[in-house]
């Protein structure tokens, strides 16, 4: 978009140009103005030639954080430990509302750098992975938001994706974090897209982690049995079958990943309630060593 024709608000904006953010602009982008902020100016700079999305090119209207536009509404997908500076460039934006589709449990730490400005987490399970310059879409999932974001979930559902308003979101939320503490870190370990996890040898540990995992989460409020809670998982892996975990992009790319935000979360919630959760501690320790052997080579 033309400076000219920036809208001196905009009605949408993300905050987070990685894979998912960009193809989450992308499809919005097609129905009105979308501001995109990336993490910092030279990100910024690059995306501004534009990124192919899919089959399609598409050239964002993108801003470093020091420059983010007015915007009556924003997207939250950045990574769990970049929360903190997202909610503060939000809270600069001066929207209605802050929404974030992250992994883990970031509601409470975006609500509270966002101050007076009403913040929330809701989940989506959409997928989408970088793929040299371009991304790739693998995957359509659900966006689920929390009630006061229906005018986000209309903009998702014109723009294509599957969106509504979820009352009960914290079960939703807890339901997620169930899909992502089996899914992401085994893609991780394994280097393999979602579906593969279904096939063997990962599926009975796929299937371990779920297991161990569904008690905690439904003692703290996930509303699906524990045959229920296998089903949701594997639905998720079918429906992203070619997608690469962000956990994986991550382990590729040797950055930092969001196993603390993620399994690290599960076992806190573990340790409050008294129990213990030896298969997610041992793949906690795998993927924490992946990270500091990424950082020793780099």
């Amino acid at each position: 978009m033309d400076s000219v024709h920036r809208p001196a608000r905009f009605p949408l904006a993300i905050i987070g140009a990685g894979a998912l953010g960009l193809h989450f602009a992308a499809r919005l982008a097609a129905q009105g103005p979308v501001a995109v902020v990336a993490r910092n100016e030279q990100r910024a700079a690059v995306l501004r030639v534009g990124v192919d999305i899919g089959a399609q090119r598409y050239v964002p209207d993108v801003f470093a954080p020091e420059d983010a536009p007015a915007a009556d509404w924003v997207l939250v997908l950045v990574k769990a430990a970049d929360t903190t500076d997202a909610a503060r460039t939000a809270r600069g934006m001066a929207p209605r509302g802050v929404l974030s589709l992250q992994n883990g449990l970031t509601g409470e730490m975006l609500a509270a750098g966002c101050g007076a400005i009403p913040a929330d987490q809701g989940i989506t399970t959409e997928g989408a992975f970088r793929d040299g310059g371009r991304v790739v879409p693998a995957g359509a999932g659900e966006t689920l938001l929390p009630p006061g974001f229906e005018t986000v979930a209309a903009a998702l559902v014109a723009a294509g994706f599957s969106a509504r308003v979820e009352p009960d979101i914290a079960a939703a939320r807890l339901a997620k974090l169930l899909v992502n503490v089996a899914i992401n870190p085994l893609a991780a370990l394994f280097r393999v897209p979602n579906g593969a996890l279904l096939e063997a040898p990962h599926r009975g540990l796929l299937d371990a982690l779920v297991d161990e995992a569904w008690p905690v989460l439904h003692a703290a409020g996930l509303q699906v049995d524990a045959s229920a809670a296998r089903a949701r998982v594997h639905a998720v892996a079918t429906a992203t079958a070619g997608n690469r975990a962000s956990m994986l992009q991550d382990v590729l790319a040797g950055r930092r990943t969001e196993i603390d935000a993620i399994t690290g979360t599960l076992l806190a919630m573990a340790a409050a309630q008294g129990a213990e959760l030896p298969t997610h501690r041992a793949v906690f320790t795998l993927v924490k060593c992946l990270e500091g052997r990424a950082v020793a080579s780099s």
